[in-house]
Parts: C-alpha cells; structure tokens; sequence
C-alpha cells in the first residue's frame, strides 16, 4: 500500500499546490493554504480536508464549508421513470407547476436534507412531471442536479483547463482565445523542450503559461512585454515548480528598436554594467544617480544634525522629552532602507534587462508566438528579425484585418514562405439516446491565426531578369 501511495504521489494533493475547483462549467484556480477560506459559487469553502487525496476527486461540501470525499454510490438511471408521458404538447409553463416555495426548499436544507431527498420532493412536489416524456424528465432531474447538488472536483491546472476557466468567466482578458485556437498556436509554433521562443501576449499569461508547459522546463522563453513590467497572472495559475521560472526572461518591447540598431554595450563582463545609450536608459541612469544622491544626502544630514543640531530641534526635544528626535531618527531610518530598495530593485532589473539581451542578440530563436490586443504589424515586422533561418512563427488576432496588413507586409518584404491566414471553428455535440445533435449555445468564432516560416535572403545580389517572352510572327494573308 505504501508503494503505491509513493508511485501516485506526483498526482496527489499538497499543500501549496496551484488547484482549480470545478462546478459543472464553472472553474476557479486557486492555491491551498491551511485554515484558509475561499469563496467559489458565492459559498465559502475550506481546502484543509481535500490534501493527500488524488486529483480529480469529488468532493461534497458539508457543514461550515469542509469539504468530504463523495462516495461512489449505484444510482438507478434517470431513464428508469414509472411515469411519463407520451409528448410535451399540453404543458404549459406557467410558474404554477411546483407546490415548494423557495423557503420551503430552504428549510429543508436547513434541517440537514440531502441534495437527493431535495430534488426527490421537487419531483414530487411538481404536477407536470409525470407528463413530461422521459426525455423531458433526464433534463429536468439533470437540471435540478446541476443547481442542488453541493459537490466540487479538484483538478490539475493544465494548459486547457486554464484557457477554459478564462475564456467561461473573462474572455476579454485573453482576448477571446479559445483552447482550439491556443492548441493550434502551439502546433504552429513548433514549440518543444529544448527550443528558444519569443513570446509578445497580452493575454494576461495564458499564452506565457501554454507555452512553458509545452516546454517542460527546458530551453528559454523571452516574454517581450509592453507597458511597465511583464504581466503573468494566467502563469501563477499553472503552479509551476521553480526549475520552470529559471528558464523565463523578459524583455520590454520599447526597446526592441535600439537593440536592432545596435546601441547596446555588451562589452561588460557584469551584467549590471550594461548600458542604454538611448533616451530610455537615460531615465533609468538618471533614477540610480538620484537615489545614490538621496542615500548620501540622508547619511551625511544625520551626523551633521548630531554634531550641530538646530535650535528649533533643542526646543523639540526639550518641550517634548526626546519623543520628536527618535520619531525624526525613525523616519530617516525608514528613508534610507527604502532607498536601498528601491536601489536593489532597479540593479535586478537592469540584470533581468541585460541577460535578456544577451540571448536576443544572437538572433538565433527557434519561434515566435503573438498574441496581443494591439495591433500586430509593427510587432511582427521587429521580433521577426531575431529569428533563425527556417523557424515557424504564428500571430493570434481576433480580426482578420490586421492579420492582413501582415500577410501583405511580409509578401512585400520577403525572407518567409508558407505564410497561411486561416481561423478556426469548433462545435460541441451533445450525444445522448435518439437526441444527438450540435448545442444550442457555442463560441461564434475563436479569432484568426497568421503562421509561416522564416528564410534566409541574399540581398547582395539583385534578381535576375527573367528574359522578355518571344512575339510570334504573323503572317501577312492576301485575300
């Protein structure tokens, strides 16, 4: 038994792990923390209980929010109806069929019911079911499940189970990015362990995280940001372990134009000692040169306060016993230790920023995966450069215009083949007895993708003229 609980240990639930809590079509991702309540479904529920089971248990919430494994229990099939009617014809849907009121049905919670006997007297409580056929019947107690049954499942993040969760609750974060459409910017993309890949979302890391799991914790990953700092809330989501974050760097995208011109110092054996030499270092030069100003300014002040002190200071300290001088010390402490933050920060930035550059300067990536809200071309026309000959690259839009504007600036540019603008349809099927057939409600549209792959061009020498079409001779004909 215990070799088996070694061999399943990598599938079982820890503490700290990254989870997402299912509810029908409802998903959540959150992160086990003892003694720690989460709210899901508006019901707030505690995750203590469900460590050291397996994922993709079902759990039924009890009394104050514990959760409890659910026994497997042989239900007879919703099929097995006594009573049903031969059509639906003479029914009429007019609120009145269901004797329970809403405080009857929470009473009966109240007194310890369960979700079964629940729905039992909803049964038979209601005038109309018996008339119903026995399709209409599995829809109703299905339904009635789907809203008094108090279970929630535990599940692994995955790559598809995240771009579910976003696309059912926030589309808009992720720019309506469907798990069809992701799954195939990863094929596209080539994306495998090993590889180096440019990524540029602004799909709130879903994109990031997709990727990094395709990866597996080996090669490199550039995630080329707009904006103050890279955003990565979807990777969070994913709980990777710690190897998986060595392998990610990021680069600001600002800043992409003056690393293709080549105004970047990468002479310096430190990495901190990389320089900018355009207007955007200047700021972060100028920032270090005024805290390492502030910081002796804040050295200096203090031993020059102790040595002299102000008259104003002595009428402080002796009005008020003393109490002002170490609340004036305390705050100077304060300054001073946020200053050195604030300087840590700014070194480790410049760090991150350095050995980001380094990787781009080979121009040596394997892939290049876009998948943003702004507008595509510019984008692609930059990062494209960093790529090696015969390497995939593929953009996510969710309109076919610009993904247009690219295809034909590539046309016009050159030095990719394959270039394909194709978008993606999916179609869920419900497949049940005699009633199989497409869903009445679906995803009108996952987006569109451009995909292609890059080569390499000679432009040392000019295209060779094809040579003029010969023109036939006519004959002159006498009449």
């Amino acid at each position: 038994m215990a070799q088996n609980e070694d061999d399943d240990y990598e599938y079982r639930i820890k503490e700290g792990d990254h989870i997402v809590l299912k509810r029908g079509d409802v998903y959540k991702a959150v992160q086990i923390q003892r003694k720690k309540k989460v709210i899901f479904e508006k019901q707030w529920i505690l995750l203590d209980n469900v460590v050291g089971h397996l994922y993709s248990t079902t759990f039924e919430i009890a009394s104050g929010g514990t959760l409890q494994p659910k026994e497997d229990k042989e239900t007879e099939s919703s099929t097995d109806v006594k009573v049903a009617g031969t059509d639906n014809r003479n029914i009429v849907d007019d609120g009145k069929s269901q004797k329970l009121t809403r405080d009857d049905i929470e009473t009966m919670k109240e007194q310890g019911l369960k979700n079964e006997e629940i729905i039992q007297q909803l049964i038979d409580n209601s005038s109309t079911f018996n008339n119903k056929t026995e399709y209409a019947q599995d829809k109703y107690i299905k339904k009635k499940k789907k809203k008094y049954e108090n279970t929630v499942t535990v599940l692994k993040p995955t790559c598809r189970i995240i771009a579910m969760m976003y696309h059912g609750r926030e589309p808009g974060k992720i720019c309506h990015l469907r798990y069809d459409t992701l799954a195939q910017m990863l094929t596209l993309g080539n994306i495998h362990a090993g590889s180096k890949v440019l990524v540029f979302e602004t799909c709130a890391g879903l994109v990031l995280g997709a990727v990094m799991e395709r990866m597996g914790g080996y090669g490199s990953v550039i995630q080329m940001y707009p904006g103050g700092g890279p955003v990565r809330a979807g990777v969070e989501c994913f709980g990777f372990p710690a190897h998986f974050h060595d392998m990610l760097h990021e680069f600001p995208i600002c800043h992409v134009n003056a690393l293709l011109a080549g105004t970047l110092d990468t002479g310096a054996k430190d990495p901190t000692a990389v320089r900018w030499l355009g207007t955007t270092e200047t700021s972060i030069i100028a920032e270090e040169k005024h805290l390492n100003a502030a910081a002796e300014q804040e050295q200096i002040q203090p031993e020059a306060e102790r040595q002299e002190g102000s008259p104003a200071d002595e009428r402080m300290e002796t009005n008020t016993g003393g109490d002002a001088g170490q609340d004036r010390e305390k705050l100077e402490r304060e300054k001073r230790q946020e200053a050195k933050e604030r300087k840590v920060k700014l070194e480790e930035k410049r760090r991150k920023l350095a050995a980001a550059a380094a990787l781009l300067e080979g121009r040596n990536a394997d892939g290049l995966v876009i998948a943003s809200q702004f507008h595509p071309c510019s984008v692609l026309l930059g990062l494209i450069k960093f790529l090696s000959p015969s390497r995939p690259f593929v953009v996510f839009s969710q309109f076919k215009e610009t993904l247009i504007e690219c295809y034909t600036k590539l046309k016009e540019q050159g030095g990719t083949v394959n270039l394909m603008l194709t978008d993606t349809w999916l179609r869920h099927y419900q497949v049940l007895p005699d009633r199989t057939h497409p869903l009445l409600l679906m995803s009108g549209g996952g987006g569109y993708l451009l995909s292609g792959m890059t080569v390499a061009t000679d432009h040392s020498e000019p295209p060779a003229e094809e040579p003029a079409p010969k023109r036939q001779k006519v004959k002159d004909s006498e009449g």
